[in-house]
């Protein structure tokens, strides 16, 4: 599988199962709509149904489906998206998620305050992990 060979970095630090999802879904999506970012939006849309991103990597969802707004409406809709947080997911679930990213004031958060400063600490933790494997 050609995908497998070009990983983005959050998605080889996540388990062999999310590596699996993008990299099929890519593959077909390449043979479908050639090697472009429509592909790769496709594949990463795959993964959102059933990962969530959490820091440097991916994790399972604790239930399938699409992680927000966006994924919710389809091919034709243009809502801003939640760059792989669970959107959907309950309010304790995200202070579970900010609690393990260390995020501050997340007692005092609403929903849609966690899912914006738990998708800043995620890109917060891939930006240091890029700078750690360059490093090396």
């Amino acid at each position: 599988m050609p995908a497998r060979e070009n990983l983005p970095s959050t998605i080889k630090r996540s388990p062999r199962k999310a590596q699996d999802t993008y990299a099929a879904t890519l593959d077909s999506a390449v043979e479908q709509y050639g090697d472009g970012e429509r592909a790769h939006r496709t594949a990463l849309s795959s993964l959102k149904h059933s990962f969530e991103k959490v820091g440097d990597h991916w994790e399972p969802k604790e239930q399938r489906g699409p992680s927000d707004a966006q994924a919710e409406g389809g091919v034709d809709t243009d809502r801003p998206t939640a760059g792989g947080v669970d959107a959907n997911a309950s309010k304790k679930h995200l202070l579970e998620v900010a609690k393990r990213l260390d995020v501050t004031g997340r007692s005092r958060m609403t929903k849609d305050e966690l899912v914006e400063a738990i998708g800043k600490a995620n890109d917060a933790a891939s930006r240091r992990a890029l700078k750690a494997e360059r490093e090396d």
